[in-house]
């Protein structure tokens, strides 16, 4: 499905705030289609997951956290599940400690509400003292938001690349480096070096990683317990709950809550 995102969010970027904000509806396994926009772009759903890909690697989203994206960042967003998204554009200099890449932040209540509440801000008049109060208010929400680790970097060496979207394809497979390193004709320590070089993180971690968005991707689908284990890699329910606690400090069925 194509999107209408690329002519929607056209004439939000061309009002003089430093911030507005939208909503759109999606249906399940829609997609808004590759684009970018010139302001930064917080991206956030108070139903429904969403998958995004860029150029900067790849996230998944639940209504419990947003994505800051960086002004013209291209990127796909793919829909889990009908999802009621609510966009923030906002200029970067306004929040300059998020404005040097993209990352996934926590959403608290307040920080929901305010956005749900700035899409209701009128953009044919000048915003009230009120409406002044609550871009203000969400802007500082933002400046203290915590971060947290739902990224994905995808490598620019080709040869890595074909590694990490078969991993990303085949989450459960239980191949090791020196395997993947074969398959790619690396030697072992030339995968690992790339791996560190090129993502930031050792083969196993960025493996873990790849898995615990698989994982997500799941549970926002309904699937059960021992199935998303199985699917991403680990031989029971136990050993897979252990490793998500590690990550996110919460059990897989709780995560969406």
């Amino acid at each position: 499905m194509t999107s209408r995102v690329l002519n929607d969010h056209k004439d939000f970027h061309d009002i003089p705030r430093r911030l507005v904000a939208m909503e759109n509806h999606w249906p399940s396994h829609a997609s808004t289609g590759w684009h970018s926009h010139p302001r930064g772009q917080l991206l956030y759903a108070i139903k429904g997951v969403m998958l995004v890909q860029s150029d900067a690697g790849a996230w998944v989203v639940p209504p419990n956290r947003a994505l800051w994206m960086v002004a013209g960042l291209h990127h796909n967003v793919t829909m889990s599940g009908d999802v009621e998204m609510r966009t923030a554009y906002i200029e970067g200099e306004v929040i300059p400690d998020l404005s040097e890449q993209a990352c996934v932040i926590n959403v608290s209540p307040l920080l929901r509400e305010l956005l749900v509440e700035a899409v209701r801000i009128p953009l044919d008049s000048e915003p009230s003292a009120r409406d002044e109060r609550i871009i203000g208010l969400l802007i500082d929400e933002l400046k203290v938001s915590s971060t947290v680790a739902l990224h994905l970097p995808i490598p620019a060496d080709p040869r890595l690349k074909k590694i990490c979207d078969a991993l990303i394809e085949q989450p459960a497979s239980q191949a090791g480096a020196a395997d993947w390193a074969k398959a790619a004709g690396l030697g072992e320590r030339t995968l690992h070096r790339l791996f560190s070089r090129e993502t930031g993180m050792t083969f196993s971690q960025w493996r873990e990683q790849a898995r615990l968005l698989s994982a997500l991707k799941d549970i926002a689908a309904g699937k059960k317990g021992i199935e998303v284990a199985l699917n991403c890699g680990y031989s029971s329910q136990s050993a897979f709950s252990a490793m998500f606690r590690r990550h996110f400090g919460t059990a897989p069925s709780t995560f969406y809550r």
